[in-house]
């Protein structure tokens, strides 16, 4: 019978990351089917390191992995990983974000290469049709578009910080007065274009919705006669770009855009649709002007948005995870983490430095 995967949840690097990819009721679940888990420490995750002890797991200091976690055990987390160590042994579960040309993408993979570890990015956990098996997506949506409407509004504070859905939901119906708005949200099939669609609704938006039909045979003029833009489109191929600082500039003085909530975050990729901005918002400045005016334009660009609401994040993303991770050491290789470690093992070999296969 084949031994179950050794799990170790790491903690988070990154202060606003109060997400987990694994409840401490999912843990429990495991931990009954036999997983040993291991959970670091941590001073913002959502759920207290107490609840995962009581589900079974042994815990551990935060960022102890590197030395103390056993070279079979999988490492498991969300965001980027710390600069250090140089060499990376052991077989790590997060979004690496290093497959679609980011600017660290090389770096981290050598990392990888250098130490034999391997990379099981979360991204591409897929089926065989491409559809991916555990994804934040919805709750993105949900929270790009909240602050996309209260940005609109005027009503969006900053430094932003982590708050129950019930009060956001709270903040988008206070913002209801003022004029009509009108939004636009690409993608809108998708999970996050779906968790935008009823971010909006519940602000009183009625949005248009695009999905591939539309973006295909795209109308600029349109796009830019909404007040907000959810961009929401998943793409895995170079497409033309959905708005260019070209087309702001064509639109002066007649461009209704004044927000726009880009739920992809590809900046740096050359997969990134909306080439009218160049860096990432945060949680200390969640929106960055783009163009002064009447209208001004501005953008929201943060790679963590789910972590705005943390607790409801992190549950849908777990009970997706979970039979993946049970799956980790079926008896028979799982084809969906075979593709994930094809894509791997296809991103390390474009390296111009010629790695040696990881383990």
């Amino acid at each position: 019978m084949s031994q179950l995967p050794q799990l170790w949840m790491r903690s988070e690097t990154r202060p606003t990351e109060r997400r987990a990819p694994l409840t401490p009721e999912d843990a429990a679940r495991l931990v009954r089917q036999g997983v040993r888990i291991t959970v670091e420490e941590s001073g913002h995750r959502v759920f207290p390191l107490d609840a995962y002890a009581a589900a079974g797991c042994a815990t551990a200091p935060a960022g102890s992995w590197a030395g103390s976690a056993p070279r079979s055990a999988y490492v498991l987390g969300l965001k980027e990983l710390p600069p250090t160590p140089e060499r990376l042994h052991h077989r790590h579960v997060y979004f690496g974000h290093a497959y679609k040309g980011q600017a660290q993408g090389p770096e981290l993979l050598r990392r990888f290469a250098a130490g034999g570890g391997t990379l099981l990015d979360l991204e591409y956990l897929a089926d065989a049709q491409g559809r991916r098996l555990a994804a934040f997506g919805y709750w993105a949506g949900y929270a790009g578009a909240a602050l996309a409407a209260l940005h609109a509004r005027g009503r969006l504070t900053a430094p932003l910080a982590p708050l129950p859905r019930a009060e956001l939901d709270a903040r988008l119906r206070r913002a209801r007065e003022g004029r009509p708005l009108r939004a636009l949200v690409t993608g809108a099939a998708g999970r996050s274009g779906r968790g935008a669609c009823d971010a909006l609704a519940t602000a009183g938006i009625r949005p248009t919705l695009w999905d591939r039909a539309a973006t295909r045979d795209m109308d600029r003029a349109v796009l830019l006669g909404h007040d907000i833009l959810v961009h929401a489109v998943l793409t895995t191929r170079p497409v033309p770009p959905f708005l260019t600082p070209a087309d702001l500039e064509a639109s002066a003085g007649t461009r209704r855009l004044s927000v726009i909530a880009d739920i992809t975050c590809d900046t740096g990729s050359p997969l990134h649709l909306l080439p009218v901005y160049d860096r990432l918002t945060d949680w200390a400045a969640p929106a960055r002007r783009l163009r002064g005016g009447t209208p001004a334009l501005d953008v929201i660009a943060i790679d963590n948005l789910p972590s705005l609401l943390p607790a409801e994040a992190a549950r849908a993303f777990s009970a997706d995870l979970l039979p993946k991770l049970l799956a980790l050491h079926a008896p028979s290789p799982d084809p969906d983490w075979l593709r994930c470690r094809a894509a791997f093992a296809t991103a390390l070999a474009a390296l111009p430095s010629g790695p040696r296969r990881a383990a």
